[in-house]
Order: structure tokens, then C-alpha cells, then sequence
């Protein structure tokens, strides 16, 4: 079901002010807390603002909650739909339940237990529809058109991004004097409403506040529709941040996008899990792959000297069974784990001379397999995996080089995971 949307709409200030109040009836002002550790990559201070401890667990609720309380009396008669894996669908569940609307949610088949149980919880109807989001909604369309439900937009609808607009004024409250905010980019609600309030209130300031947007180099649709001057809808690959995962670009989300941020950095997977375990370990913080998609560019390198810098966690629904996969990726992509493959030859006392050097060098060894059944192999060689615990990158080279010195070729496997 669609509806026709002014391209040239820009949420005023005082819209998202205005909406401010009304989103504060169902969220809270997250921390915005230090991250010095952070510091040394970016040169200058970091702050992460933790909306992934958001009531429902993501921003998704402001706007949201905005846009559910525009409707009118005959509209929240109908009550709404929406169609989601996540955050969106936990979003409009909690806020239809605390406004008195009827929701109901459509869901892929696939969805994990936890994001299905919270959404259920918060009192949504929940319909299981087809293996991806794309069928759920088009299931949530069709519903709206049998029903008059009213169909409720991740992203691309004046409301939604005036109301997550209001997360750049809780910045502005928190850190007045912020040079730089990084913003995860999935459809571009959040990068366009924050974008637009933040250029606009540093115009009020006579200042300058930069604003960078973030998306999965597997699922990056805003760089080449940027490039191209129109939203283009590209072939995306799987990534871990499905919760920015979007093959195009919203219509009034691309416009201001294009007008409100001054760049867009695209992140890997293996930096995504590096943010991720980063974030457990030192801020102790536990953010979804598109939630920690922010730190991930740091992480990268193509963040230096921005000034004091926001950068926002914007969702932390991980399932548990991901999170273990995360975790583990994210140890290999550190290099923290490594998975050793040595050629020897088939004669005694290499397996000890090798434990011995990995025991000088400080590498914990977690598992060994010694075998002559690789048909590559000469008939007079044998094969070594050795699986090692590290400290980190420099201390793995270090590995290496040991290994190396002693006369041996060891070869890392990059796919093996803990």
C-alpha cells in the first residue's frame, strides 16, 4: 500500500522538537558515555550513545511512537500493520500497545525466538509470512488494503523521520559541543531526520557539526545512489547487519540524505564482528551488528580527526545464537584466534619442537590435528592444524615470525572460526 510523499520534505526544527515531547511518552534519554579506547583510532575524543539500551532495545521506537501518534481517531480505529524482523516491528508493537492501537505485525517464517517473543510480548498480533522480509511485506500490504489498516513505514514517512530526528537533540543536550556524529545507514529514517536537525541547529549555532553515514559494504545501496543522483536499488549480498540490510533507498530519505550528510563510509563483516566484541570487552556493551556498524568504521580507519566524535549504537536485539558466531568471527578477524596449517615432514619431533615454540612465544594452543590423509600431500609429508589463542594482531605476526625463524611455512586459515 503507497502512499504519495513530497520529495522535498525537511523536518523542521521545531517539528522535531515538538515531537521530542511526544516520543518522550514511551522512550528514555540513553547514556552517552566515553570511549577512550577508541581515541587512539580516531585521534581525537569518542563518545558512543548507547540507544541500544532503548526501551524495545533500538531507536526505532521514536519514531515510531511519532508517527502512531499522528493518527487520527478513525485510523487508530483500524489499527495498524507493519512488517518487520526486528527493531521496526518491536518498535510499532510497544508504542501501538502504549497509545491503545491494535498492531499487527507480519514476520518472516525465519524470524529468531527472542524478536519474535518481544514483539508478541508488547502485545502485537503476529503473522508469519514467507522466508524473507521482502514477502512479509507484501504481506503486510495486502493486509492493509483488505483490512484499511494503517500500513506503517520503516523508514520513509515524514513522521518516522521527524521522530528519529529526536535523537540528535538528546545529543545536542548530552555533548553541546560535538564536532562529528557517526549514524548507522539502513533505509536512511535515522541518517535523514538526524542529519537535518543536527545541519539545522548548527546553522542556528553559526557552527559546524559533521555528519558521517555507515553501511554494510554488502548491502550499501546510498553510495551508488548518490553517485547515480537518484535512489538505485541494488543486488545486496548477505550480511550480519540486517538491521540496515536495505537493497534502495527510501525516496524522501535519499533526498535528505544527499543534502545532510557529508559522507558515507561502507564497513566489512570481519570489522563489523571486530565492533562488536570491542564493545563487549571494553565498554561492556552488547550492540546488534547494524547497531555497532558506527564503531566498525572506526575500527576501519577511515574516521581521523573529526573532533569530539558521537558515534551511535543504535540497536542491541542480537540473537543469541548470532551473537556466538559474532563472537568468534570477530576473535579470528582480531586475530586473536588463529588456525595454523604447517607442511612437515613425516619424521618424529617436529609436533613437540612446534608446541615448544608456541609455548616461548606466549600462544595458547586450543586444538591440534596431525594427519597425512590430504591427497595434496607427498607421500613423505603430514599436515599440522594447530588452533592458537593470541593477544592480537601484533602478537600473532609475532606467531609467525617464530614459526618462520624455526624454518617452518606456516600457512593461516582466514575461514577457520573458534
Amino acid at each position: 500500500m503507497s502512499e504519495s510523499l513530497d520529495t522535498s520534505f525537511v523536518p523542521a526544527l521545531d517539528d522535531v522538537r515538538a515531537a521530542r515531547d511526544i516520543v518522550r511518552k514511551t522512550t528514555r534519554t540513553t547514556p552517552l558515555e566515553s570511549a577512550r579506547f577508541l581515541q587512539q583510532y580516531v585521534g581525537s575524543e569518542v563518545f558512543l550513545k548507547a540507544e541500544n539500551l532503548q526501551r524495545t532495545g533500538s531507536y526505532k521506537l521514536r519514531g515510531a511512537t511519532n508517527r502512531l501518534s499522528k493518527l487520527t481517531d478513525d485510523e487508530r480505529a483500524r489499527g495498524v500493520v507493519a512488517a518487520s524482523a526486528g527493531n521496526h516491528a518491536q518498535g510499532v508493537a510497544f508504542a501501538a500497545r502504549e497509545l491503545g492501537i491494535p498492531a499487527t505485525i507480519f514476520m518472516p517464517k525465519g524470524v529468531p525466538i527472542p524478536k519474535f517473543e518481544a514483539t508478541a510480548g508488547y502485545g502485537a498480533e503476529i503473522r508469519l509470512e514467507g522466508d524473507g522480509v521482502a514477502e512479509a511485506l507484501a504481506g503486510a500490504q495486502r493486509f492493509a488494503e483488505e483490512t484499511g489498516a494503517v500500513f506503517i513505514h520503516p523508514y520513509d514517512h515524514p513522521d518516522i523521520i521527524t521522530g528519529q530526528g529526536t535523537l540528535a537533540l538528546d545529543l545536542i543536550d548530552q555533548l553541546p559541543d560535538l564536532d562529528t556524529v557517526l549514524v548507522p545507514i539502513g533505509g536512511g529514517g535515522l541518517a535523514a531526520g538526524l542529519g537535518a536537525t543536527l545541519k539545522q541547529y548548527a546553522a542556528e549555532a553559526g557552527r559546524e557539526i559533521q555528519v558521517i553515514g555507515v553501511q554494510a559494504a554488502n548491502s550499501a545501496p546510498f553510495p551508488v545512489s548518490l553517485e547515480s543522483g537518484h535512489p538505485v536499488k541494488i543486488a545486496a549480498r548477505p550480511t550480519i547487519a540486517d538491521g540496515i540490510a536495505v537493497a534502495e533507498p527510501g525516496s524522501l530519505t535519499f533526498e535528505l540524505v544527499r543534502r545532510y550528510l557529508d559522507r558515507i563510509i561502507t564497513v566489512s563483516e570481519g570489522d563489523l564482528s571486530r565492533a562488536i566484541l570491542l564493545l563487549i570487552e571494553r565498554a561492556k556493551l552488547v550492540a546488534e551488528p547494524a547497531g555497532a556498524a558506527t564503531v566498525a568504521a572506526i575500527l576501519s580507519g577511515e574516521v581521523r580527526d573529526t573532533g569530539k566524535t558521537v558515534a551511535l549504537l543504535t540497536g542491541g536485539n542480537i540473537d543469541p545464537m548470532m551473537l556466538e558466531k559474532v563472537i568468534s568471527q570477530g576473535l579470528t578477524a582480531s586475530d586473536r584466534y588463529l588456525k595454523l596449517v604447517i607442511a612437515l615432514q613425516d619424521v618424529p619431533g617436529h609436533l613437540a619442537r612446534i608446541a615448544t615454540i608456541l609455548a616461548d612465544i606466549g600462544a595458547n594452543v586450543i586444538e591440534v590435528l596431525h594427519t597425512r590423509h590430504n591427497k595434496a600431500l607427498q607421500i613423505d609429508r603430514v599436515e599440522l592444524e594447530v588452533s592458537v589463542e593470541t593477544r592480537g594482531t601484533t602478537h600473532a605476526r609475532q606467531v609467525i615470525a617464530a614459526l618462520r625463524e624455526a624454518g617452518y611455512e606456516p600457512r593461516i586459515d582466514r575461514n577457520a572460526t573458534v
